[in-house]
């Protein structure tokens, strides 16, 4: 069997955390500022915790060696 590679557009997205939680940027910030809420904005900074079905699915398929 051949090595599985990491994708290389994953690991610029996401980090796994030493507990195996997958952390990735909120999304929504990259244009049309000017249509969303203050309070949108505020509560888009930093990154989030993704939920586990699709944690399961970047740890398997886009990141199997963290």
């Amino acid at each position: 069997m051949p090595k599985l590679k990491t994708k290389s557009g994953a690991k610029k997205r996401f980090k796994v955390t030493g507990s195996g939680k997958v952390v990735a940027g909120q999304a929504g910030k990259r244009h049309g500022m000017i249509k969303r809420t203050k309070k949108f904005i505020r509560n888009q900074r930093g990154t989030m915790i993704l939920f586990e079905g699709d944690a399961k699915n970047v740890k398997r398929y886009f990141l199997p060696n963290a």
